[in-house]
């Protein structure tokens, strides 16, 4: 026991008691260089939201989500590294640069994963994950992170590196049923396989956590704005087009406000006094979340489609979208709110069950009047929440 509490407190520096290293671990912010590295993830995503939106079929959509959770993973995969590592660490500099380049190769091969450009895609994003265990092992060597908990998650992402670079060899079908098992065995590690060695994994500096995650949906809100604004800008300005973007504005803004008026913090607070911080960190964080960001993309797939398709009745798949997108996103906030402090939160799952009968009742109206009962619907949810008791 003794030396498992060892491994979760901080390294201790010279002239600092355990105090003044629990405070500066637990204030930790983001540094310049993760903001840097967020910015490839930021075309990594705009890509999915283009895989998506170019195959609005079953079959794409779950091509789309399969791409869509292993950037997600990665992303996620490097937060924790870098939340053992200091801040001015050369290490977390360098490794974090160079996983920028892999990335964004990875990106650019995304759109033709599923293609011709398999191999490169799995290839750089083996790379990305593998850069992501050297930077776990440096933090481990400076006591800051426990080896046993890295060598327990680390087997199950060789397992899923190497499923997905053969995978990437098959053809289509075979492709997708390898790659699908690489994701789960690599998810499954953290969550299962070494859940209680998890445990003892590091100290979260809980500051710095939250907020990256609360910035990875920014940048993902950030994608459905730039979605709305190109496909707006492909269009003749008149009207209609105002009116749509502007209800998709709208209702981006409602995405946000459900998030980060209220519960952001209190997430945050509650993680700085849990009694089982890393678990709850990972359930809350590394895996609900991957349901809001989903939900984002899928609303940010929706609008695009909406634009694109100004003027006559929306199709099905883009109802599906708008309308499922949000609910999605509802789902997983409820949902890591249930995690983070066992509360059920019956406004935002009223919201999602409401746009299932504006999905079922929309048919054959134009994107105007179906962006509109999705964005009243926000409304309605952002207005309940608010006039709440705290």
């Amino acid at each position: 026991m003794a030396a498992l509490a060892q491994l979760r407190m901080p390294p201790h520096r010279p002239g600092a008691d355990g105090a003044d290293n629990n405070r500066r671990v637990q204030e930790r912010r983001t540094s310049p260089v993760e903001l840097l590295w967020d910015l490839v993830f930021v075309f990594a995503v705009t890509q999915v939201t283009t895989f998506l939106a170019n195959d609005l079929s079953w079959i794409g959509f779950g091509q789309g989500m399969l791409l869509l959770a292993l950037v997600w993973w990665a992303w996620s995969a490097f937060v924790w590294a870098a939340n053992a590592e200091q801040e001015e660490s050369r290490v977390l500099r360098g490794v974090l640069l160079l996983g920028m380049v892999c990335i964004f190769i990875a990106g650019l091969s995304l759109p033709h994963a599923f293609s011709d450009r398999a191999t490169l895609f799995a290839c750089t994003y083996a790379g990305v994950r593998l850069l992501h265990l050297v930077l776990y092992a440096h933090a481990s060597r400076r006591g800051s992170a426990s080896w046993s908990g890295i060598a327990g998650f680390a087997t199950t992402v060789l397992i899923g590196m190497a499923l997905l670079v053969a995978g990437s060899f098959l053809a289509e079908g075979g492709r997708a049923l390898l790659w699908t098992l690489a994701v789960a065995i690599d998810y499954a590690g953290p969550a299962w396989l070494t859940r209680e060695r998890l445990r003892g994994l590091q100290q979260v500096a809980v500051a710095h956590f939250a907020e990256r995650y609360g910035l990875f949906v920014i940048i993902c809100l950030g994608e459905s704005i730039v979605a709305i604004g190109l496909s707006a800008d492909e269009r003749s300005i008149d009207a209609n087009l105002i009116a749509v973007v502007a209800l998709g504005l709208l209702a981006t803004i409602g995405l946000w406000w459900t998030y980060f008026d209220r519960f952001a913090s209190t997430a945050e607070a509650r993680l700085h006094v849990h009694d089982d911080p890393v678990l709850a960190a990972a359930d809350g964080y590394s895996y609900l979340h991957l349901v809001i960001v989903a939900g984002i993309i899928v609303f940010a797939v929706g609008m695009k489609v909406a634009i694109h398709d100004l003027g006559g009745p929306l199709s099905d798949a883009a109802r599906l979208a708008l309308c499922g997108g949000v609910a999605l996103y509802l789902v997983g906030n409820a949902a890591f709110r249930l995690r983070m402090v066992g509360a059920v939160s019956a406004a935002k799952l009223a919201g999602a069950v409401a746009l299932l009968p504006v999905f079922a009742l929309s048919g054959g109206l134009s994107a105007l009047w179906v962006t509109a009962a999705v964005t009243l619907t926000l409304a309605a949810l952002c207005a309940l929440e608010t006039l709440a008791p705290a």
